[in-house]
């Protein structure tokens, strides 16, 4: 009988313990991957909203609290894992601890709704200006009524009163958003001097009169921030109690994105309500931060032109301030149905806007122009074509019922994707670009559901439902 050597008994164990060990490794990541994959999300196709009660008081153990959850589909399709992690989460009442003060889960699902059943079942495709029209209300109702912001008080005789103040006039302008809050806030039942029942703080420095203040200018705008809040924070309590997180400012002018650099505290802590809101960049933090539309203010009632009445395909007009409008109008120059022009016009650009079907909005310095509310006040179908733009009221509205949203790759396919789009439904597109104007209209005294109101209930969605007590 042959014996192995001493040489040999070792090279087989040497081969077999390896052998044995990546086997085991192998099954556990395996096993690891196959557990854990039905939990992952696609980026920048599903936001999951969790809505607390109004106040730790209304937490209670039993059956009547609830856990508002919706999901809210932002430009991209949702794909089954979206449906399969929406479950997931809509089942999770059941692996609650006894302890834990939300006894029951109760779902708010946006149309489109989840369809039930096989892994198959897709999301039906929600052609309503509304995420959940029905939430919406019920939110708003409840925001109206007991939202308060507490503002930081400032005198007509502060250095600065220009810049903390609300403006005494009509704001016009580019960047008239900063200047319509504002007024409006210090206007409206929202205000609150006891700070015990303040659901947020309010930041009342305008970005834009800061550029334009020549104390200040553009190079000092990063200072006077930082200046401010160790100002206040040192004068007040507030700001320390929550780090900021219960305070925000609002800011439509681009040099805003730059403007917290020197108070890195407020850009990531504090609520953001801006209109250069790129999640592409790190100076803004979706679902944190707020996006509010960049309006120039237009008085009277927008005037109507029927869908059979635009001749023009799509618009464009604007300063090549970007590779995307440069592609834009190299394109589409000498073509007859989309109409683009670099520079300003010679025909006024209402008609411009009035006479097409479908106007675009090209991404410029920043992701944010104007070009969107010009489009809705003309009765005109926005096209983006910004990619990485976190949309204004995206919580809320359904941006896909009145606009079509465009890779800026698929410039050189443009014309082919707009005619593709059948006319029945572009007049689909076109009716609830009328339905929606309000909500990006400024007015001298606001009205519900107009813009100033859209960004409180931005501010109400994001306020924790834990108060601090000071």
């Amino acid at each position: 009988m042959a014996v192995s050597s001493p040489w040999n008994r070792r090279f087989k164990g040497s081969i077999i313990k390896p052998t044995i060990l990546a086997f085991i490794t192998s099954t556990m990541i395996i096993f690891y991957i196959f557990s854990t994959s039905r939990l992952l999300l696609h980026p920048h196709q599903t936001r999951i909203h969790i809505k607390a009660p109004l106040d730790s008081s209304s937490l209670k153990t039993s059956s009547s609290a609830k856990l508002r959850v919706f999901v809210d589909h932002h430009h991209n399709k949702p794909k089954e894992d979206d449906e399969t992690a929406t479950l997931l989460l809509a089942n999770t009442s059941s692996s609650l601890p006894e302890q834990f003060p939300i006894a029951n889960v109760e779902t708010h699902l946006t149309k489109p709704q989840l369809q039930l059943g096989s892994s198959r079942e897709k999301l039906v495709q929600n052609k309503e200006v509304f995420h959940d029209k029905d939430l919406f209300h019920e939110d708003y109702k409840e925001m109206n009524r007991t939202l308060k912001i507490y503002v930081y008080p400032h005198k007509r005789n502060d250095p600065f009163a220009n810049v903390l103040l609300p403006v005494d006039h009509e704001p016009t302008g580019n960047y008239a958003s900063e200047s319509y809050f504002k007024k409006a806030l210090y206007e409206s039942h929202f205000i609150t001097n006891d700070t015990k029942e303040a659901d947020l703080f309010y930041l009342p420095f305008s970005i834009a009169s800061l550029r334009n203040d020549k104390k200040v200018g553009v190079g000092g705008i990063q200072d006077f921030v930082k200046n401010y809040v160790v100002e206040i924070s040192g004068k007040y309590p507030y700001w320390n109690k929550s780090g900021g997180a219960d305070h925000f400012y609002v800011a439509c002018h681009s040099v805003g994105r730059s403007a917290m650099e020197k108070a890195i505290h407020v850009k990531l802590n504090a609520i953001q309500v801006v209109c250069s809101s790129s999640y592409f960049l790190s100076g803004y933090v979706a679902h944190k931060d707020a996006s509010i539309p960049q309006i120039w203010p237009r008085k009277g009632v927008p005037p109507t032109n029927g869908p059979s009445k635009r001749k023009n395909l799509a618009f464009f007009a604007g300063a090549m301030n970007s590779r995307v409008r440069e592609n834009l109008v190299q394109v589409w120059k000498n073509d007859s149905k989309i109409i683009v022009h670099s520079g300003r016009m010679k025909t006024p650009y209402s008609e411009a806007l009035l006479g097409s079907k479908y106007c675009i909005h090209a991404k410029g310095f920043e992701i944010n122009t104007a070009r969107i509310g010009d489009a809705l006040y003309y009765g005109c179908v926005p096209v983006i074509l910004a990619d990485h733009y976190d949309l204004p009221y995206a919580d809320i509205l359904n941006w896909e019922s009145f606009s079509v949203v465009v890779s800026s790759l698929d410039i050189p396919k443009l014309k082919q994707i707009l005619e593709e789009i059948e006319y029945d439904h572009y007049v689909k597109l076109q009716k609830n670009v009328m339905l929606v104007q309000k909500h990006f209209q400024w007015n001298s005294f606001s009205k519900d559901f107009d813009a100033f109101h859209m960004i409180m209930h931005e501010l109400w969605i994001r306020r924790s439902h834990l108060r601090q007590i000071y």
